[in-house]
């Protein structure tokens, strides 16, 4: 896991996959990275592999903190901004054959004290909520956006090779209608 120094000269490193969201939006952090796609598991079993092969291929992202003043005059909330890209090989639903596919990620998310005030909140409110406690791996948070972004049927705008079509369905030739039995009442 990539381990970065925020933007601004301090001493401070960050870890993404057990992130102080809070500290990192105080101090108006930002990490850059690029984590390798085989390390992303879930992602990995929704790709185009022939014979199992290397899985290809980096993400970019970034991730910015702020504090922002809450709507009702309490404490700044937490927000995080996440953005990533990367393109991957899909298997076309139509030829059956691999298609690159660019996927993109571009997500704020405000946190919250626990799980349980998210839960409670989730109804009522329009943006992402992650809780600050347990800390976040945002490269879980990353892959799941990931996941979200695949396009639902994956397709070349036009296929590398004719799709064969099979034979057409036989003709079935409609069976004569019978007379409804109520038809002379």
């Amino acid at each position: 896991l990539p381990i970065c120094p925020m933007n601004k000269p301090t001493r401070t490193v960050w870890n993404p996959a057990r992130l102080d969201a809070a500290a990192f939006a105080q101090a108006d952090a930002l990490l850059e990275g690029q984590t390798a796609l085989a390390e992303l598991e879930r992602l990995v079993e929704d790709l185009h592999l022939p014979d199992g092969g290397p899985v290809p291929g980096q993400v970019a992202w970034a991730l910015r903190g702020e504090m922002r003043a809450p709507r009702t005059g309490q404490q700044p909330d937490v927000w995080l901004h996440l953005q990533a890209s990367v393109t991957v090989p899909l298997t076309c639903q139509r030829c059956l054959g691999p298609v690159d596919a660019s996927l993109e990620v571009d997500r704020w998310f405000r946190f919250v004290a626990d799980e349980a005030t998210a839960e409670a909140q989730d109804d009522d409110c329009e943006e992402d909520l992650l809780a600050l406690e347990p800390r976040p791996d945002m490269l879980a948070v990353l892959e799941d956006e990931l996941l979200m972004s695949l396009p639902l049927v994956p397709l070349h705008d036009t296929c590398p090779e004719p799709v064969p079509l099979g034979d057409p369905a036989p003709i079935v030739e409609a069976a004569p209608e019978r007379p409804h039995p109520f038809a002379q009442l």
